[in-house]
């Protein structure tokens, strides 16, 4: 099975839609599907106004046709609602093609962060965005009946996963004074990082991550350690020497780091908000509290154990599994085309 999944957000970003898109891929190949994904890279860019990091893509219509042309997909799922994704819907629609979507970011809330906008009209206009959706995809039950409740149709559950042989617990020293507590993530005003930055805590604050406010972040607070961007090994390292990984971001759907945390056997300390709530719970592997600094307290006492075995619930085999179920479940294969090159679930 062919899958062409549209993107706005790709390589070299470093962000939850990326990793979830490149991970999928992974696993969902290891199951017997072929994913093509159509990104910025393949189109001239433009920096972000509010975000240079972040450049946008102009597809044109003729080279969005000759692109899934050349693909030849059996399914074609919209990852996010840019340009590509816009572009990408519209061919579809022309041509009468059926396709899924998924929802990723909650932009009501983020433009609300940088602008004085309505979040009433964001919402509006993502509805209208999937609403031709046969599936619009979802990361936890919460946010799936939000998006219901919303007006959204056809919403289904992609659970998310995280790579344990990566993220696990490991004898490694900072030699940072302790307790560490530790953010990771995009260092940009709406993940509120001044609620962390701002707390009376001892030991040492450290931010992973880089973003527009990086610059304004360490000028204002010169006791945090801000170490940039960092992958793989080098990430795994840092999530096992911390002692706590706080979140104090009010706008994501998931948050993959929490996940990468708690599988490192990482407690977690956040508000008790959309995103951590819904992976977390009332599960023993963190604390949720609306007064941050006690969050924090309370998740030093928490087993870093029952962190690693919270966390080994969630594989990117059975979030590939759902990803590929949806499809098959709401008919969103392209016509012309008699479901033998499905793909072969391996046991």
């Amino acid at each position: 099975m062919r899958i062409l999944v549209a993107t706005d957000a790709w390589h070299p970003q470093v962000n939850g839609v990326v990793r979830t898109l490149t991970k999928l891929a992974d696993a969902a190949e290891a199951l017997g599907a072929e994913f093509t994904f159509l990104t910025p890279q393949s189109f001239p860019t433009f920096a972000m106004p509010s975000y240079r990091d972040v450049r946008l893509a102009m597809p044109r219509p003729a080279r969005i046709a000759k692109l899934i042309a050349e693909a030849r997909p059996d399914s074609i799922h919209i990852a996010t609602e840019g340009p590509i994704g816009l572009m990408v819907r519209r061919y579809c629609r022309q041509r009468k093609l059926p396709f899924t979507s998924s929802f990723h970011t909650r932009f009501p809330e983020y433009v609300r962060a940088r602008m004085p906008v309505p979040e009433s009209l964001i919402w509006r206009a993502l509805r209208r965005f999937h609403a031709p959706s046969r599936a619009v995809l979802a990361a936890t039950p919460a946010l799936a009946r939000e998006l219901t409740d919303r007006g959204f149709d056809n919403v289904l559950l992609w659970p998310r996963g995280v790579d344990t042989g990566l993220f696990h617990p490991r004898a490694i020293d900072l030699c940072l004074p302790a307790p560490v507590f530790l953010s990771v993530g995009r260092v940009a005003v709406e993940k509120n990082l001044e609620a962390f930055l701002d707390l009376d805590l001892p030991g040492t604050k450290v931010i992973v991550g880089d973003g527009p406010a990086r610059v304004a972040l360490e000028e204002a607070y010169p006791d945090a350690i801000f170490l940039g961007e960092k992958h793989g090994e080098a990430l795994a390292d840092i999530y096992a020497a911390a002692d706590v990984f706080v979140f104090p971001s009010k706008t994501d759907t998931f948050g993959l780091v929490l996940l990468e945390a708690l599988a490192s056997g990482l407690p977690v300390a956040a508000f008790p908000v959309k995103g951590p709530r819904d992976v977390i719970g009332d599960a023993p592997v963190g604390a949720l509290d609306h007064d941050l600094r006690n969050a924090c307290f309370a998740a030093l006492d928490v087993s870093r154990q029952d962190c690693v075995e919270f966390a080994s619930n969630y594989t990117w085999e059975a979030s590939a599994r759902a990803f590929i179920d949806s499809i098959l479940a709401v008919g969103a294969v392209l016509p012309g085309r008699n479901g033998t090159e499905q793909p072969r679930f391996v046991a």
